[in-house]
């Protein structure tokens, strides 16, 4: 049997190896045998693939292997286009680029690189808002072209399935606040101000955060994981292709049911909570449970709980439309999905607490709190 490999030397003195047949996969285990034995003496310098009428892909990484293992890879003479193609793909991790140690990178280059990487993510950022108002506009002139039906499917996904977990933060949320009253205000006889504290802490503050928070993680992270599947698979690509807006199609009708939603659940912590905290209060003070009601009652205005259901739905937009830029901005498959969805969690909670912050002081200046 002719071998499959010889060594030979050229004009030039240099060591060559000269390759023949059809290497299929069936050769594979004979061809890495015979160039064991061929570099045994040392590297060669030239690849001859003249005598090569087809490689496969077996064949082509066993001689990618054995040639790397050697040391620099030899310059390749008398190759068909074809073999040439399929040695060039697996000898992409052969090339001395390729074996060359990545040099660790300083310390002011990794702070480059981060912001770079904030720079481009701000930039993402507000081309997203501008392509959303655009869309919003188009979408104006012609209402029938944003995706109405399934504002109704994400109400009930993000908003009816989420209503027991809401109900059981606020609802532990009013007993530790009306817990944590009860022991301080106790110390000055003040029993009877437990029921304002808890009702305009769970109001104005507790249950509008609480609520956008558990909302971020639960409906947030599954809306930019969703929506960075369809990205990743080029599902969004097809919906361009066929003519409909993904921000249309895709954006607007979450955007819509978290803006309904998350007052509706925000509304239902503000009661649940006042009702745990009653409970507390009544069982560890002497206060009852129609005194608790009663001084709720007049500790609380309007402007408190329209204020609260205005933070919600503030907090509904900033995350819907995080989740979406940042499902809308993934790459990369699975792996560049979950980037996105913790980039978009991060995000969403930071943009949360600073919202928070920012009405607080909003309210405080215009006297509204």
């Amino acid at each position: 049997m002719r071998p499959l490999v010889e060594i030979l030397q050229t004009p030039g003195g240099e060591r060559a190896l000269r390759l023949h047949g059809e290497l299929a996969l069936d050769d594979a285990s004979r061809l890495r045998r015979d160039l064991a034995a061929a570099l045994a003496d040392g590297p060669v310098a030239v690849l001859d693939l003249e005598g090569v009428d087809r490689m496969e892909g077996a064949a082509a990484s066993v001689l990618a292997d054995a040639l790397c293992a050697s040391g620099a890879p030899p310059r390749v003479e008398g190759a068909a286009a074809d073999v040439a193609s399929i040695v060039d793909l697996y000898w992409r991790d052969c090339s001395p680029e390729a074996q060359a140690p990545r040099r660790r990178s300083g310390f002011l280059s990794e702070v480059g690189e981060a912001l770079l990487e904030t720079v481009g993510t701000l930039r993402n950022m507000l081309a997203f808002i501008g392509q959303l108002f655009g869309a919003l506009l188009a979408g104006l002139r012609r209402p029938a072209s944003i995706e109405w039906g399934a504002v109704g499917r994400q109400v009930e996904r993000h908003g009816a399935d989420g209503l027991p977990i809401v109900c059981v933060i606020g609802s532990l949320m009013g007993l530790i606040t009306a817990f944590q009253a009860a022991i301080q205000l106790r110390k000055f006889g003040a029993d009877a101000f437990v029921a304002d504290l808890v009702s305009l802490s769970l109001t104005r503050e507790l249950a509008p955060l609480m609520t956008a928070i558990v909302v971020a993680g639960r409906s947030g992270a599954a809306i930019a994981a969703e929506i960075g599947t369809m990205k990743v698979s080029e599902e969004v690509d097809a919906l361009r292709t066929l003519g409909i807006c993904p921000h249309r199609f895709l954006v607007f009708p979450r955007i819509f049911a978290l803006l309904l939603v998350l007052p509706l659940l925000t509304l239902a912590g503000d009661l649940v909570g006042i009702l745990s905290g009653a409970l507390v209060a009544t069982s560890t003070l002497e206060i009852g449970m129609r005194n608790f009601l009663i001084s709720t009652q007049e500790a609380l205005v309007p402007a408190d709980i329209l204020g609260g259901l205005l933070k919600a739905s503030v907090f509904g937009v900033f995350i819907a439309g995080i989740a979406c830029e940042r499902g809308l901005a993934a790459r990369g498959g699975a792996e560049g999905v979950g980037r996105s969805t913790t980039s978009a969690v991060v995000s969403m909670l930071f943009w949360l607490v600073l919202l928070d912050a920012l009405f607080a002081v909003f309210f405080n200046v215009w006297g509204i709190y």
